[in-house]
């Protein structure tokens, strides 16, 4: 059962990559999936849940996870690695999709539509955006403390800058399929500016 569930989920996600939010109906889903009206309602109470379940699985609770794994003491290098794992998992679970068309643009056009829709949604990732950037800071607290990065930045300004570097990708920039080598590159031009 529990397979039949992560299946049903991982071809709801793929559809709504492609097709955005609003771009797929009850009887699309059925076609995707091979199933019947019943068996989708036997998982989920209605296409809101399972749309929900969706964007909770593949955005919210991973980024949550990195998160809550970044060690109180961590400075940059800890936190890049953190948001690159977060990063490369997201994209390892998009390339397991049968449609290979899905690329940054859908999966950021897909995020910025269920928001729209699902404000509750969209509070939970402003909360985790919040504590990511908080935590950035710390990371620039400590390697100032340690020596590492000079000391005349401005944390709040610097760490909105990390948090911001994964929001300014531009999927035309790069290729197509979902690859954030470019990201790690770009958090470590960052960090080795700061440095003294």
């Amino acid at each position: 059962m529990k397979d039949r569930k992560e299946y049903i989920i991982r071809k709801a996600m793929e559809l709504y990559a492609l097709k955005g939010y609003s771009g797929v109906s009850i009887s699309d889903l059925q076609i995707s999936l091979d199933i019947g009206r019943g068996t989708l309602y036997y998982y989920f109470q209605d296409q809101d849940e399972l749309f929900l379940t969706c964007m909770e699985k593949y955005f919210i609770e991973p980024k949550q996870r990195a998160l809550n794994n970044v060690p109180d003491d961590a400075g940059i290098e800890t936190m890049i690695a953190a948001m690159m794992s977060y990063l490369h998992g997201l994209e390892e679970a998009l390339l397991t999709f049968d449609n290979k068309s899905v690329n940054t643009s859908n999966v950021n056009n897909l995020m910025f539509s269920a928001y729209t829709h699902f404000p509750t949604l969209h509070r939970k990732a402003q909360r985790l955006a919040i504590k990511e950037q908080e935590l950035w800071r710390k990371a620039i607290y400590h390697d100032q403390r340690a020596g590492i990065i000079r000391e005349d930045i401005d944390r709040d300004h610097i760490a909105l800058m990390f948090a911001s570097v994964k929001n300014s990708y531009d999927a035309g920039l790069g290729q197509a399929q979902m690859n954030f080598s470019i990201l790690e590159k770009t958090y470590t031009e960052l960090h080795n500016l700061l440095k003294k």
